[in-house]
């Protein structure tokens, strides 16, 4: 059993590890060296997926006696093998076609996750005793997701990790539903399947990818009149709009990740004590709050 000392470490050497080998070669490790060393050893192809990647992120489980420690007490709990057919049968992939197309910065377009390419599926797990997990995913075949490019770089897109961490906003959506940040309407969508929820409020400042939603995929929406899309910077829309009783779910998703984040996530908390009755939630928040 770890002390409070060595989880402490562990949080810290397997999160520098990662974000390391997730911005730089996230799709090192490939079929032929997961199924090589599944088929040389006897092991199941989950179990050599996990030997590679703690190798890739140079632990040597059998010198070193903290490697084999971090290993065993993260490694069974931060990684999965995840489903392509469970994941494309989701509402949105199933129903929403998403174009080739430009407008001004912004283009609609698809990227792809290589066989056995590691991604964050899920935000943090905070573990009673103290242990920091990250949720780590990958595929065993390629697998295609959608994406919002700004000047060539990935900014919006919905990808597993969209998909996991929504879920609970998703489900919690019932009433008037406020969300700040469009995105390529995912959450918009998947509450407006609802029958529970009456109006969806999607406040957005760009008015380019406002366009390329409402002309290429809000059209797609089974209920789209139940979206209204205010072009408006969020903190200027919060100041003026919310209050008791206007809302009864405000859902935040301004930023790319807590790096860029943590500030709007801070000021967007400050509006939650003039709405009592109105439920706040914010994508990633297990992992924005990691990092105050």
């Amino acid at each position: 059993m770890l002390t409070r000392a060595q989880i402490d470490r562990c949080n810290s050497r397997l999160l520098e590890k990662l974000g390391r080998f997730l911005n730089e070669t996230p799709d090192f490790i490939d079929a032929g060296s997961v199924e090589g060393l599944a088929d040389e050893c006897g092991l199941t192809r989950e179990r050599a997926f996990s030997l590679l990647l703690s190798a890739a992120l140079g632990l040597d489980l059998e010198a070193n006696p903290e490697d084999k420690a971090l290993y065993d007490n993260y490694f069974p709990e931060m990684l999965r093998r995840l489903d392509e057919e469970e994941f494309r049968r989701n509402p949105y992939y199933a129903k929403v076609q998403i174009p080739e197309a430009r407008l001004g910065r912004w283009e609609l377009g698809h990227r792809r996750y290589a066989p056995y390419e590691a991604f964050v599926r899920d935000d943090l797990e905070q573990m009673a005793d103290g242990r920091v997990v990250p949720q780590l995913g990958y595929f065993e075949r390629e697998f295609r997701y959608p994406v919002v490019f700004e000047d060539g770089r990935e900014w919006m897109l919905v990808t597993p990790n969209e998909i996991e961490t929504m879920r609970a906003p998703i489900e919690r959506a019932s009433g008037k539903v406020l969300a700040y940040g469009l995105g390529l309407g995912y959450f918009a969508y998947m509450v407006c399947e609802k029958q529970g929820v009456s109006s969806v409020t999607v406040v957005e400042r760009d008015a380019n990818v406002i366009g390329l939603f409402e002309r290429f995929l809000l059209p797609q929406f089974s209920r789209p009149q139940k979206v209204e899309i205010v072009r408006e910077d969020a903190f200027a829309h919060a100041e003026r709009e919310l209050g008791p009783g206007r809302f009864d779910l405000v859902f935040t998703d301004l930023w790319h990740d807590p790096s860029d984040g943590v500030e709007s996530y801070l000021k967007m908390k400050r509006y939650e004590s003039q709405c009592p009755r109105t439920a706040f939630m914010y994508w990633i928040e297990k992992t924005m709050k990691h990092y105050l």
